[in-house]
């Protein structure tokens, strides 16, 4: 597949360029910084949030799918975080329609149900419950995703990524871990899974501590093969381990992100 890749300059998004063109895919990278040293493939510098810039990667290029990490990875004020994270992935998927290319694989997060208190195995099926504002626009991107599903017959898969690291580093990791080669298995399932439709999984290695169900994710093709039980030895307790296993958002559920939605001017 030929496959376009915002946020390609980005810690997942170098990991995906590197797995997915192993696995046979053409990458061509897209991010708000240039190129960087030692991409392979074709790149545009620009903006997500803009959808003339989106538009001219699309006028200038044929692709069959589209996989979106572009985004702020963090807390920011809530119409910060709407436009990193919604209004991007409305400008792909406006270019999308206009261009016929059907599949999406989103970067979706964990924290669209962080404040869903830490008990038993969670599901595909909760609702939403977002623990902060990057957690909201993570769910906001879900249901556009879900919109020009219905609407454009878009196959549309959100990833829910959990801890995205090269080892996990702390207790919370233990069960929330998505390992590079993991990450880039989850991708590669999601982009050729067949007729997903509106699909969420989440974004975990096979991790024998796991809070989240990884059957979603199997049912699509997803079989993760590295567990964070591995390094264990490596991973020392910590003062915020219980606080941060209270829910499922670990410590973006705490009262340390809790801020005014809009940022005022003083």
């Amino acid at each position: 597949m030929k496959v376009l890749l915002s946020g390609a300059a980005g810690s997942i998004g170098r990991a995906l360029t590197l797995g997915l063109v192993d696995r046979g895919h053409e990458i061509v990278g897209f991010d708000r910084v240039p190129q960087p040293e030692g991409h392979v493939g074709p790149w545009y510098t620009g903006d997500c949030a803009d959808p003339d810039a989106v538009a001219e990667v699309f006028d200038e290029e044929h692709f069959d799918a589209v996989v979106h990490m572009a985004g702020h990875p963090g807390e920011a004020s809530l119409p910060d975080s709407l436009t990193s994270h919604v209004v991007t992935t409305a400008a792909l998927l406006d270019a999308m329609v206009e261009h016929d290319v059907t599949r999406i694989v989103y970067g979706g997060s964990n924290h669209a149900v962080g404040r869903t208190p830490r008990t038993e195995l969670l599901g595909i099926d909760v609702p939403p419950r977002p623990d902060t504002f990057y957690g909201v626009s993570k769910v906001a991107a879900e249901a556009l995703m879900s919109l020009y599903a219905d609407r454009y017959g878009i196959d549309a898969v959100s990833c829910r990524i959990g801890s995205f690291l090269e080892r996990p580093e702390t207790v919370r990791h233990l069960a929330t871990w998505l390992s590079p080669d993991d990450c880039v298995r989850m991708v590669d399932a999601a982009l050729t899974a067949t007729a997903p439709g509106f699909a969420v999984l989440y974004g975990i290695s096979d991790n024998t501590r796991a809070w989240w169900d990884l059957e979603p994710g199997r049912a699509l093709g997803y079989e993760p093969q590295d567990d964070a039980e591995d390094f264990l030895s490596s991973v020392r307790p910590g003062p915020s381990d219980e606080a941060e296993a209270g829910h499922v958002g670990g410590p973006y559920a705490t009262a340390e992100f809790e801020r005014p939605a809009l940022d005022r001017s003083s």
